[in-house]
C-alpha cells in the first residue's frame, strides 16, 4: 500500500552509518537482569515449596509407619504374655511335648542330698549315656 506521506527514496549519502544507542542497550541489559532475578527468585520458591511438601508428606508415612510399628509392638507385646502365662505353657507342655508331672520318686530335694548321693547320681547318669 502506497501512502503519498510515505514515500521511500533512496539514500543519497552512502558514508552516513548508524550509531549505536548505547543507552537503550542499557537499559535492555537492566530489564533483561530484573526479568531473570525475578525468574530465578520464583524457581528457587517454588523448589523450597515442592521440597516442603515432599518432606511433608514423608513425615505423615514416617508417622503411618510408627502408628502400624506401635500397634504391631502392642499385639506382640500381649501375644508374649499370652504365651507365657503357666497354665498355657503347662498346657503346651503335656499336649505338644507330652509331657507328665514328675513323681514323687522322681523329684530331688535339695536338702536331702549329701555328696555321697550326688557321685552315685553322677555315676548312674554316665552309666546311661553310654
Amino acid at each position: 500500500m502506497r501512502s503519498p506521506y510515505a514515500i521511500h527514496r533512496p539514500v543519497e549519502n552512502t558514508y552516513l552509518v548508524r550509531e549505536r544507542d548505547r543507552r537503550l542497550l542499557r537499559e535492555l541489559l537492566g530489564v533483561v537482569a530484573v526479568v531473570l532475578a525475578l525468574g530465578g527468585g520464583l524457581l528457587a520458591y517454588t523448589w523450597v515449596h515442592i521440597e516442603i511438601l515432599g518432606t511433608g508428606y514423608r513425615i505423615d508415612d514416617h508417622e503411618k509407619r510408627l502408628h502400624e510399628l506401635l500397634e504391631e509392638e502392642r499385639r506382640l507385646r500381649l501375644e508374649a504374655s499370652y504365651q507365657a502365662h503357666p497354665e498355657r505353657i503347662e498346657e503346651r507342655a503335656r499336649q505338644d511335648l507330652d509331657m507328665r508331672e514328675p513323681t514323687l520318686e522322681q523329684t530331688l530335694f535339695y536338702q536331702e542330698l549329701t555328696s555321697q548321693e550326688v557321685a552315685s547320681q553322677e555315676l548312674t547318669s554316665q552309666e546311661l549315656t553310654r
